[in-house]
């Protein structure tokens, strides 16, 4: 019955997150998903409680990389990249931030973790030009199966 439940849960989720998706795939039409996305994640990183979690599950599903099942992001988490992927039972605590990375299966992310982008997101060789004008790498990261991070870690 449980079972019954959730996947009732998902399915009604999913139908109620679809003018969203379609407004944020339009909109990465238009100005590219990389600059769509990450406004859409903090949107749905807003709604509390179960609810909330239900909608952002059937969100990252259908607009991330990936979300696998059972997976568990916590509000006030925001992903900022459309890329990111995230696997069966993980799970991420509240106010997570989350670049290009790809979190595998049963992680355990605690509240308040940064994951970027690898060391290399802003370029810094050039004394004569802003740091921000710089190329940077935005190296993907993998967080490996079973792995957990702890409170307001970066990695």
């Amino acid at each position: 019955m449980k079972l019954l439940a959730k996947f009732a849960l998902r399915v009604l989720s999913t139908v109620l997150v679809l003018p969203a998706v379609v407004l944020c795939r339009l909109q990465g039409t238009l100005v590219g998903a990389e600059s769509a996305f990450p406004g859409w994640s903090e949107f749905f990183s807003l709604l509390p409680g179960v609810t909330g979690e239900y909608l952002r599950h059937a969100f990252y599903r259908l607009c991330s990389g990936s979300c696998g099942d059972d997976a568990c992001i916590r509000f006030g988490t925001i992903a900022a990249h459309p890329g990111v992927r995230i696997g069966s039972s993980a799970y991420i605590g509240s106010f997570c931030s989350l670049g290009n990375v790809s979190i595998e299966d049963d992680v355990l992310i605690a509240s308040h973790v940064s994951v970027m982008n690898g060391c290399h997101q802003h370029g810094t060789s050039r004394l004569d030009i802003p740091i921000r004008q710089q190329p940077g790498e935005f190296v993907p990261v993998t967080i490996g199966t079973g792995s957990w991070i702890g409170e307001h870690a970066t990695v």
